[in-house]
């Protein structure tokens, strides 16, 4: 077996990791190298802290690894959509929805994102205290809205909005060991968590019955989902249960994920004021007080790279894991089937080897030179391999289009006093939100 941290006493490993996972990762890589074991309860795992290692697992033997018990547990929120589905029903999802977030759609949400940044921005005041982790998720979860359902959710906002909180929330529930048993008692939690998700269920379903019914394309992601065909299943096209749980797979990794991204890249601009300065320069030279738009995004190198950064340190999607199907040799060793393969964005981002001075935070660092020396696995905030996000181009559009039309108009600064705590849950999240001054700024002064 590799070299990894013995137990004290039976489950003390376990007892580690959840009181602080992060900091448990980083130590433990750091101690034991690219391949690292533990005894976590019942199961066996390994650590890997290799990118040549975690292109094995996540591209040349993928058919050898399945998704991680989390996403086993998370089926019962997303059903068997593209995040948590397996084999060939996987593929076929992924080729029904490659067309829906083909480059040339996602440029057509570009609008869309910066009318609903452009809102926020306005409801903004000059010395207002802002929860910052809030007003990003109502912003992007806008946003996944209307260009996933179009206009038609605006009606249904409020109760989307509430429905999803509530899901959310649940997750930690559904992630403990006798998850299954907690599940079936009365518990107020549960029973909220239940319908929370029949809420969400309800919507979704008579959306997708009206747009079947009036067999209009309004250009929307369900439109796009609903008129899908699969020209390798005779044209086949996907089920309303399909669509629904697709739906759903974008709804909610559509928005929190973002979200996460932008609060991270705010807090990291209100410690860092030259960085900041350089970003606004960069702003008022290309956009001139205007909007941004689709046509801008090669010119905002710097403010994708901010973003790019803030992705590095703070990565949304924090882990990644694996089960093996069969006996693996890796890096020497030789990992025993059924056991879970980790590879964590939070570790590897953070890597000496590839990242000088690793808990800096150097948008600069990204020069193209930089990015061409990099190992592919060495920066992966998106995954990687057949399960890549789907999402990702519609994800990068989006974040640093949001920081361009927010950071024209405004500076955000952290209310001293306030705690920042990184929170890893489904994702890496602020666990005491981010309460933030507003600036009002003006381009060009």
């Amino acid at each position: 077996m590799p070299p990894g941290p013995k137990r004290t006493y039976p489950g003390s490993l376990l007892l580690q990791f959840r009181r602080d996972p992060l900091g448990q990762l980083q130590k433990i890589a750091r101690e034991y190298g690219d391949v690292v074991y533990l005894r976590l309860g019942r199961e066996n795992v390994f650590l890997i802290n290799d990118p040549d290692l975690i292109r094995e697992v996540l591209v040349t033997h993928h058919q050898n690894f399945t998704k991680g018990r989390g996403l086993e547990r998370i089926k019962k929120f997303l059903g068997e959509g593209l995040l948590t589905s397996e084999g060939e029903p996987h593929l076929r999802q992924r080729r029904l929805m490659q067309a829906a977030f083909h480059h040339r759609r996602i440029a057509a949400f570009a609008e869309i994102m910066t009318a609903h940044a452009s809102r926020t921005s306005d409801g903004w005041h000059d010395g207002a205290q802002i929860d910052l982790a809030g007003e990003m998720m109502r912003l992007t979860l806008g946003i996944v809205g209307q260009t996933l359902f179009g206009a038609n959710v605006a009606a249904e906002a409020t109760a989307v909005e509430s429905a999803l909180s509530t899901m959310m929330k649940s997750f930690p529930l559904m992630m403990l060991p006798f998850a299954d048993f907690i599940e079936k008692l009365p518990l107020p939690a549960v029973r909220r968590m239940k319908a929370a998700h029949a809420e969400l269920d309800a919507i979704i379903y008579r959306l997708i019955d009206g747009r079947r019914r009036s067999g209009e394309d309004t250009g929307d992601l369900l439109s796009m989902l609903i008129a899908a065909q699969d020209e390798e299943d005779g044209g086949a096209g996907m089920t309303d249960q399909q669509v629904c749980d697709e739906a759903m797979t974008i709804f909610l990794a559509g928005h929190e994920t973002t979200a996460n991204a932008l609060n991270w890249t705010w807090y990291l601009l209100a410690g860092h004021p030259a960085v900041e300065a350089r970003l606004h320069e960069e702003l008022d030279q290309v956009l001139q007080g205007r909007l941004p738009t689709m046509a801008d995004l090669p010119a905002l190198r710097f403010t994708e790279n901010i973003v790019r950064e803030s992705m590095r340190l703070y990565p949304p999607a924090w882990m990644v894991g694996r089960r093996a199907v069969a006996d693996f040799p890796m890096g020497g060793y030789t990992v025993p089937a059924r056991s879970i393969v980790l590879m964590s964005q939070y570790v590897m981002h953070r890597d000496v080897r590839y990242f000088p001075e690793p808990d800096q935070f150097d948008p600069g660092r990204w020069t193209p030179e930089f990015k061409a020396a990099l190992p592919r696995y060495a920066y992966f905030p998106f995954g990687g391999g057949p399960r890549q996000c789907i999402g990702e181009g519609f994800a990068w559009m989006e974040a640093v289009l949001l920081l361009a039309t927010l950071a024209q108009q405004w500076k955000l600064r952290l209310v001293p006093g306030h705690p920042v705590v990184p929170q890893p849950m489904i994702t890496l999240r602020p666990k005491h939100g981010l309460l933030m001054t507003a600036h009002r700024r003006h381009p060009g002064v």
